[in-house]
């Protein structure tokens, strides 16, 4: 059995569909803060918070757990420099927790839901692992907190992990049973959309001068069910390898927010209103990475490459969501 802390959000709730899918039983636990109770439509659900500890202690000792997946991050960038205790609080403080239980209660394989923010402003692109780490917000320094913590643990205990550092997850289920639904919405894929459909007057671009070939800011969009196949590809490594790892996950080239927001139109068959506005300190101008290590040890190889075809299934499902025809 699977433990996925975190499993009603975004990406949680794709990646606890696919590993029922391919077999394997999940158990899902949040708090439901962020997380949607209606996403979690496989394995066996428990409300309840993180920073539990007697709750933590209950599920490892009570069910067979084999490896966790921890989703339960709080990831609003600007947030977490108004509120970085809020940050450090969640991501460090209570990710080691639940490590320090499952040293205690024997179950050592951990796969960590990261993010490209670990590196900061780019050096040299595409990004790869060993790119070197500067994170320029609380958010990203939390995580790389984890990441350090989880080495000295791998080296000191009987813990395996693999850390698996994002770029932008879009897109959604192709079946539209779950999708991307965050409240507040500060995704560009599904702002862009929101604006489509009239939920907002128009989309903020930050930055039109930036050294690309628009001016606008260019990102790696990585499809959800790309990123839920490559987890239970991490698990199978640990599974088999028993040897930690670190992986990124991306598509390996980038999309501009103007080619975005044309491209939404051109799904969408609607005018989306925009407004120009300053660029956000710290945005970088292109952050692309690799993803070869994780296709040569993972054996992964993400499916949806097409921007069309990313915004294409995050449409489909924001019709579902708000009835539009």
């Amino acid at each position: 059995m699977i433990l996925i802390v975190g499993g009603a959000g975004y990406i949680g709730s794709h990646v606890n569909k696919w590993l029922n899918k391919i077999g394997y039983e999940t158990l899902i636990l949040d708090n439901l803060s962020y997380g949607h109770r209606e996403f979690v439509k496989w394995g066996k659900f428990i409300e309840g918070d993180l920073q539990d500890t007697k709750l933590i202690q209950y599920i490892l000792s009570k069910y067979p757990i084999q490896a966790v997946m921890h989703f339960a991050a709080f990831t609003n960038v600007g947030e977490s420099v108004i509120h970085p205790q809020k940050y450090y609080h969640n991501n460090v403080k209570n990710t080691m927790d639940l490590l320090d239980n499952m040293i205690k209660l024997g179950v050592n394989n951990f796969i960590f839901s990261s993010t490209c923010a670990v590196y900061g402003n780019p050096e040299r692109l595409p990004l790869k692992e060993n790119h070197p780490l500067n994170p320029i917000n609380p958010y990203g320094r939390s995580k790389l907190m984890v990441e350090h913590i989880l080495k000295d643990y791998s080296q000191a205990y009987d813990l395996n992990y693999i850390s698996l550092r994002y770029f932008n997850a879009a897109g959604a289920d192709p079946q539209r049973e779950i999708g991307e639904l965050h409240q507040p919405e500060t995704h560009l894929i599904p702002l862009v959309l929101e604006a489509a459909e009239s939920k907002r007057e128009a989309v903020h671009i930050f930055g039109t001068d930036y050294p690309t070939r628009d001016g606008t800011c260019i990102r790696d969009y990585i499809h959800v069910c790309d990123l839920a196949e490559a987890h239970a590809q991490a698990l199978q490594y640990l599974e088999d390898k028993e040897k930690s790892q670190i992986f990124n996950l991306g598509n390996g080239n980038g999309f501009s927010v103007r080619e975005v927001i044309n491209t939404a139109q051109d799904v969408t068959r609607r005018d989306i209103k925009t407004i120009e506005a300053e660029p956000r300190p710290g945005d970088p101008a292109v952050l692309i990475g690799s993803s070869r290590k994780a296709k040569k040890y993972l054996k992964w190889n993400p499916k949806w490459k097409d921007l069309h075809e990313i915004i294409e299934k995050a449409w489909k499902w924001q019709q579902k969501l708000y009835h539009i025809p």
